[in-house]
Protein backbone atom coordinates (compact mmCIF):
# COMPACT_ATOMS: atom_id res chain seq x y z
CA UNK A 1 0.00 0.00 0.00
CA UNK A 2 2.85 2.38 0.74
CA UNK A 3 4.32 1.89 -2.73
CA UNK A 4 0.94 2.63 -4.33
CA UNK A 5 0.61 5.75 -2.20
CA UNK A 6 4.10 6.84 -3.22
CA UNK A 7 3.18 6.47 -6.89
CA UNK A 8 0.07 8.59 -6.37
CA UNK A 9 2.06 11.21 -4.46
CA UNK A 10 4.54 11.43 -7.33
CA UNK A 11 1.98 13.41 -9.34
CA UNK A 12 0.17 16.56 -8.25
CA UNK A 13 -3.46 17.31 -9.05
CA UNK A 14 -2.22 19.56 -11.87
CA UNK A 15 -0.19 16.66 -13.28
CA UNK A 16 -3.27 14.44 -13.37
CA UNK A 17 -5.33 17.15 -15.09
CA UNK A 18 -2.59 17.62 -17.68
CA UNK A 19 -2.40 13.86 -18.30
CA UNK A 20 -6.17 13.63 -18.77
CA UNK A 21 -6.15 16.59 -21.16
CA UNK A 22 -3.30 15.04 -23.16
CA UNK A 23 -5.20 11.76 -23.44
CA UNK A 24 -8.31 13.55 -24.72
CA UNK A 25 -6.28 15.53 -27.24
CA UNK A 26 -4.57 12.36 -28.37
CA UNK A 27 -7.98 10.73 -28.82
CA UNK A 28 -8.76 12.98 -31.79
CA UNK A 29 -8.31 10.63 -34.75
CA UNK A 30 -7.36 12.83 -37.69
CA UNK A 31 -7.54 9.90 -40.09
CA UNK A 32 -11.24 9.55 -39.33
CA UNK A 33 -11.93 13.29 -39.07
CA UNK A 34 -10.13 14.18 -42.31
CA UNK A 35 -11.79 11.29 -44.15
CA UNK A 36 -15.22 12.46 -42.99
CA UNK A 37 -14.44 16.01 -44.10
CA UNK A 38 -13.56 14.83 -47.61
CA UNK A 39 -16.48 12.41 -47.80
CA UNK A 40 -14.16 9.40 -47.91
CA UNK A 41 -14.66 5.93 -46.49
CA UNK A 42 -13.70 5.39 -42.87
CA UNK A 43 -10.02 4.33 -42.97
CA UNK A 44 -10.82 1.58 -40.50
CA UNK A 45 -12.87 -0.17 -43.22
CA UNK A 46 -10.23 -0.66 -45.93
CA UNK A 47 -6.57 -1.53 -46.45
CA UNK A 48 -4.89 -2.37 -43.16
CA UNK A 49 -7.81 -0.97 -41.18
CA UNK A 50 -5.43 1.31 -39.33
CA UNK A 51 -6.62 4.92 -38.89
CA UNK A 52 -3.32 6.49 -39.86
CA UNK A 53 -1.73 8.45 -42.68
CA UNK A 54 -0.26 5.41 -44.49
CA UNK A 55 -3.64 3.72 -44.74
CA UNK A 56 -5.40 6.93 -45.78
CA UNK A 57 -2.83 7.19 -48.58
CA UNK A 58 -4.12 3.85 -49.88
CA UNK A 59 -7.33 5.69 -50.78
CA UNK A 60 -5.33 7.62 -53.37
CA UNK A 61 -6.04 10.94 -51.66
CA UNK A 62 -2.57 12.32 -50.98
CA UNK A 63 -3.82 15.58 -49.49
CA UNK A 64 -5.98 13.72 -46.98
CA UNK A 65 -3.04 11.52 -46.02
CA UNK A 66 -0.79 14.57 -45.57
CA UNK A 67 -3.37 16.31 -43.37
CA UNK A 68 -3.76 13.14 -41.32
CA UNK A 69 -0.01 12.91 -40.80
CA UNK A 70 0.19 16.58 -39.85
CA UNK A 71 -2.76 16.44 -37.48
CA UNK A 72 -1.59 13.31 -35.68
CA UNK A 73 1.90 14.74 -35.24
CA UNK A 74 0.64 18.15 -34.11
CA UNK A 75 -1.60 16.78 -31.37
CA UNK A 76 1.39 15.04 -29.78
CA UNK A 77 3.53 18.13 -30.22
CA UNK A 78 0.89 20.51 -28.81
CA UNK A 79 0.06 18.31 -25.82
CA UNK A 80 3.66 18.20 -24.61
CA UNK A 81 4.62 21.75 -25.59
CA UNK A 82 1.59 23.14 -23.79
CA UNK A 83 2.43 21.15 -20.67
CA UNK A 84 6.03 22.36 -20.79
CA UNK A 85 4.89 25.95 -21.31
CA UNK A 86 2.57 25.73 -18.28
CA UNK A 87 4.99 23.72 -16.16
CA UNK A 88 6.09 26.49 -13.82
CA UNK A 89 2.76 28.31 -13.67
CA UNK A 90 0.74 25.15 -13.04
CA UNK A 91 3.36 23.40 -10.93
CA UNK A 92 3.74 20.41 -13.24
CA UNK A 93 6.58 18.03 -12.42
CA UNK A 94 9.07 16.58 -14.90
CA UNK A 95 7.46 13.19 -14.28
CA UNK A 96 4.11 14.78 -15.07
CA UNK A 97 5.45 16.03 -18.40
CA UNK A 98 6.68 12.52 -19.14
CA UNK A 99 3.23 11.13 -18.31
CA UNK A 100 1.62 13.73 -20.59
CA UNK A 101 3.84 12.51 -23.44
CA UNK A 102 2.75 8.92 -22.92
CA UNK A 103 -0.91 9.89 -22.42
CA UNK A 104 -1.08 11.68 -25.77
CA UNK A 105 0.13 8.53 -27.51
CA UNK A 106 -2.20 6.28 -25.51
CA UNK A 107 -5.09 8.52 -26.54
CA UNK A 108 -4.16 8.06 -30.19
CA UNK A 109 -3.91 4.30 -29.84
CA UNK A 110 -7.02 3.84 -27.70
CA UNK A 111 -9.19 6.93 -28.37
CA UNK A 112 -12.19 7.38 -26.13
CA UNK A 113 -14.05 9.20 -28.94
CA UNK A 114 -13.73 6.32 -31.41
CA UNK A 115 -14.48 3.18 -29.44
CA UNK A 116 -10.87 2.82 -28.23
CA UNK A 117 -9.86 1.69 -31.73
CA UNK A 118 -7.00 3.90 -32.80
CA UNK A 119 -3.83 3.98 -34.83
CA UNK A 120 -0.31 2.72 -34.34
CA UNK A 121 1.08 6.03 -33.16
CA UNK A 122 4.11 6.75 -35.34
CA UNK A 123 3.16 10.33 -36.26
CA UNK A 124 1.93 11.15 -32.76
CA UNK A 125 5.09 9.69 -31.24
CA UNK A 126 7.16 11.88 -33.55
CA UNK A 127 5.24 14.96 -32.43
CA UNK A 128 5.78 14.02 -28.79
CA UNK A 129 9.50 13.52 -29.38
CA UNK A 130 9.75 16.90 -31.09
CA UNK A 131 8.36 18.53 -27.96
CA UNK A 132 10.49 16.52 -25.53
CA UNK A 133 13.80 16.71 -27.41
CA UNK A 134 13.85 17.78 -31.05
CA UNK A 135 17.28 16.26 -31.86
CA UNK A 136 15.92 12.82 -30.93
CA UNK A 137 12.91 13.41 -33.17
CA UNK A 138 15.12 14.49 -36.07
CA UNK A 139 17.27 11.38 -35.75
CA UNK A 140 14.17 9.17 -35.80
CA UNK A 141 12.66 11.11 -38.71
CA UNK A 142 15.89 10.76 -40.69
CA UNK A 143 15.94 6.99 -40.13
CA UNK A 144 12.30 6.75 -41.21
CA UNK A 145 12.80 8.85 -44.33
CA UNK A 146 15.88 6.95 -45.47
CA UNK A 147 14.24 3.56 -45.07
CA UNK A 148 10.78 4.61 -46.25
CA UNK A 149 12.04 6.14 -49.48
CA UNK A 150 14.66 3.47 -49.96
CA UNK A 151 12.56 0.36 -49.31
CA UNK A 152 9.02 1.78 -49.71
CA UNK A 153 7.87 -0.09 -46.59
CA UNK A 154 6.45 2.33 -44.05
CA UNK A 155 6.16 -0.16 -41.20
CA UNK A 156 9.79 -1.28 -41.46
CA UNK A 157 10.93 2.33 -41.46
CA UNK A 158 8.72 3.06 -38.45
CA UNK A 159 10.01 0.04 -36.54
CA UNK A 160 13.63 1.01 -37.14
CA UNK A 161 13.03 4.62 -36.13
CA UNK A 162 11.15 3.49 -33.02
CA UNK A 163 13.87 1.06 -32.01
CA UNK A 164 16.56 3.73 -32.14
CA UNK A 165 14.58 6.35 -30.19
CA UNK A 166 15.42 5.09 -26.65
CA UNK A 167 19.13 4.99 -27.51
CA UNK A 168 19.02 8.53 -28.87
CA UNK A 169 17.07 9.70 -25.82
CA UNK A 170 19.57 8.06 -23.45
CA UNK A 171 22.36 10.18 -24.93
CA UNK A 172 20.50 13.41 -25.61
CA UNK A 173 17.77 13.79 -22.96
CA UNK A 174 18.89 15.01 -19.54
CA UNK A 175 15.76 14.12 -17.55
CA UNK A 176 15.50 10.45 -16.56
CA UNK A 177 11.69 10.49 -16.44
CA UNK A 178 11.61 11.75 -20.02
CA UNK A 179 14.00 9.02 -21.13
CA UNK A 180 11.67 6.46 -19.56
CA UNK A 181 8.74 8.10 -21.35
CA UNK A 182 10.55 7.56 -24.67
CA UNK A 183 11.19 3.92 -23.73
CA UNK A 184 7.49 3.38 -22.93
CA UNK A 185 6.45 5.13 -26.14
CA UNK A 186 8.81 2.93 -28.15
CA UNK A 187 7.45 -0.24 -26.54
CA UNK A 188 3.85 0.82 -27.21
CA UNK A 189 4.57 1.60 -30.87
CA UNK A 190 6.41 -1.70 -31.36
CA UNK A 191 3.59 -3.67 -29.72
CA UNK A 192 1.01 -1.95 -31.93
CA UNK A 193 3.01 -3.06 -34.97
CA UNK A 194 2.84 -6.76 -34.08
CA UNK A 195 0.82 -7.59 -37.20
CA UNK A 196 3.27 -5.67 -39.39
CA UNK A 197 6.15 -7.58 -37.85
CA UNK A 198 4.43 -10.86 -38.74
CA UNK A 199 3.80 -9.65 -42.28
CA UNK A 200 7.39 -8.50 -42.68
CA UNK A 201 8.67 -11.88 -41.58
CA UNK A 202 6.37 -13.64 -44.03
CA UNK A 203 7.03 -11.22 -46.89
CA UNK A 204 3.41 -10.04 -47.05
CA UNK A 205 3.81 -6.46 -45.84
CA UNK A 206 2.39 -3.83 -48.18
CA UNK A 207 4.38 -0.95 -49.61
CA UNK A 208 3.83 2.78 -49.48
CA UNK A 209 1.30 4.00 -52.04
CA UNK A 210 -0.37 0.66 -52.71
CA UNK A 211 -4.07 1.04 -53.42
CA UNK A 212 -6.59 -0.24 -50.91
CA UNK A 213 -8.39 -3.43 -51.80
Amino acid sequence: MQSNSAMLDLFSAADWVAVAAAYLLGSLSFAVLVSKYYGMDDPRTYGSGNPGATNVLRSGRKKAAALTLLGDALKGLVAVLLARWLQDAAGLSDAGIAAVAVAALVGHMWPVFFGFKGGKGVATALGVLLALCWPVALICAAVWLILAFGLKISSLAALAATAISPLAAYWLVDKSSWVWAVVIIAVLVLVRHHSNIRNLLSGREGKIGEKAE
